[in-house]
């Protein structure tokens, strides 16, 4: 079987892109297991004590949909394509660094979730989190050519573009509102809850 661009895809590709998934999965799996252990229970026995652990718990359950995003996503994306180059090994490995950060920004939000700078720094991880998904895109419509199964789900582009611009322009908000921030970030991870549908047929 070959692919748009006229390339062999056949076992030995789709063995490449399983290798590639199944270690992706396995460091996005470590990234859940670090956050959940960095979670702390209350300081007390009342539901006084819990409510001053809820700022810690919301930025949890908001990380783990981001990273739950993420391997969905990049699932479905690794799924449609056909070959993997060594500038797909880098970028995805450079997805994956930035991913791994975020256990240690939603512990410096969870401990002062008031406060600007945890708030922009948790912003710029997730502005270099969308970054670094964008290079792994281009890598793989590189590799595979602009006639791809990938090229054409992804058309323009423009959720992406969106999103990359919501997350630079909430990163100075933090410093006005860091609520306001973490409105913004809600509202990215809304947008990205459902795959693109061409990627996950």
């Amino acid at each position: 079987m070959n692919d748009p661009t006229g390339r062999s895809a056949g076992p030995s590709a789709e063995k490449e892109t399983n290798r590639l998934e199944a270690f992706s999965d396995g460091v996005m799996a470590v990234i859940i297991t670090i956050m959940v252990l960095e979670l702390r229970t209350p300081a007390g026995t009342t539901f006084d004590d819990l409510r001053q652990r809820l700022p810690a718990l919301l930025i949890y359950v908001l990380s783990f949909t981001f990273v739950g995003i993420y391997w969905n996503n990049h699932h479905h994306l690794l799924r449609a394509t056909t070959r993997i180059s060594g500038a797909v090994m880098w970028t995805n490995l450079h997805l994956l660094f930035w991913l791994s950060l975020v256990p240690v920004v939603t512990e410096w939000v969870g401990q002062s979730s008031g406060a600007g700078a945890p708030a922009a720094t948790y912003s710029i991880v997730a502005l270099c989190d969308a970054l670094a998904y964008t290079l792994l895109t281009w890598a793989i419509v590189r590799t595979e050519g602009r006639g791809s199964r990938v090229a054409a789900a992804l058309g323009s582009d423009l959720k992406g573009r969106l999103s990359i611009l919501v997350y630079v322009v909430a990163t100075p908000l933090a410093f006005v509102s860091p609520y306001l921030t973490y409105g913004l970030l809600v509202a990215v991870a809304l947008m990205w809850f459902v795959p693109d549908r061409r990627l996950a047929s």
